[in-house]
């Protein structure tokens, strides 16, 4: 499920809500709903809907989302909705929902990447973040970080050619781990954080990615070792894989800067 399925999903839950009488209608219905990461706890996705339904209804935020809540029960690919603080409900979606953002991203074409250029590419990051230029390639330099990350995922794309196997979203093999549902909402949240315009933010997200994509990639190798054979798990890692390569690549060259295939 991507976050325009499921800002479609908290709509009609909205207007289920409304047709059964259990809150008003709104006097200006949200044509787009919100969503966001959570800052604490393992859901997928956090909405403030009812805080901004709220005042309308002349009940408190937190009773309007237990409507809503309610309304969300048993909606297909959401595994457990809970209401949080003043008013957000917190999203966890069912692990076959999970793959939505990644199958996304890996129908996308890369954009037109420019030429590399170290010192060009030193000081658009540097401009972006506001930190001082850095020319070295090292892991303390984030635009490294990222630059290389999105080389090693098409290092493991090449890799897996030669091995016969291709991407496939999915489970990556095992219980889900914590690098892997963080990068999912990365990757999910990818758009958002691009359609801001806030040059900082993104370079932060593109830092996280990469950084997120190496956690995963250690948890779970993309390539398979010795005589395994590649499977359903490697598959996945592979989406996982490609997609942070688009999203990285998107980024790299919103911000003007050069993503290289090789470092």
């Amino acid at each position: 499920m991507t976050p325009a399925q499921l800002s479609r999903t908290l709509r009609h839950a909205l207007d289920r809500a409304v047709a059964a009488g259990a809150l008003p209608p709104p006097a200006e219905p949200p044509h787009r709903v919100t969503l966001r990461r959570p800052p604490h706890g393992a859901a997928d996705y956090a909405s403030n809907l009812a805080l901004r339904l709220a005042p309308g209804t002349a009940r408190p935020a937190r009773e309007v989302a237990a409507v809503l809540r309610a309304h969300l029960a048993g909606a297909p690919g959401i595994a457990a909705v809970d209401v949080a603080g003043p008013g957000f409900l917190n999203i966890t979606l069912a692990p076959d929902a999970r793959p939505g953002p990644v199958r996304e991203l890996l129908a996308r074409p890369e954009p037109a990447r420019l030429p590399e250029d170290p010192a060009r590419d030193a000081a658009r990051w540097a401009r972006a973040t506001g930190a001082p230029p850095t020319h070295e390639r090292r892991a303390t330099n984030p635009l490294f970080r990222v630059q290389y990350a999105h080389a090693r995922t098409r290092a493991l794309g090449a890799g897996a050619r030669a091995l016969g196997f291709r991407a496939e979203p999915g489970a990556c093999g095992g219980a889900p781990c914590p690098a892997e549902r963080e990068l999912t909402a990365l990757l999910a949240d990818a758009d958002r954080v691009a359609g801001a315009g806030d040059d900082a933010a993104l370079a932060r997200h593109l830092v996280r990615t990469a950084d997120t994509f190496f956690d995963l990639h250690d948890a779970r190798p993309v390539l398979p070792s010795g005589d395994e054979k590649p499977g359903a798990a490697h598959r996945a890692r592979l989406a996982f894989a490609e997609a942070t390569g688009t999203v990285l690549a998107g980024g790299l060259t919103q911000l003007g800067i050069s993503a290289p295939e090789h470092l």
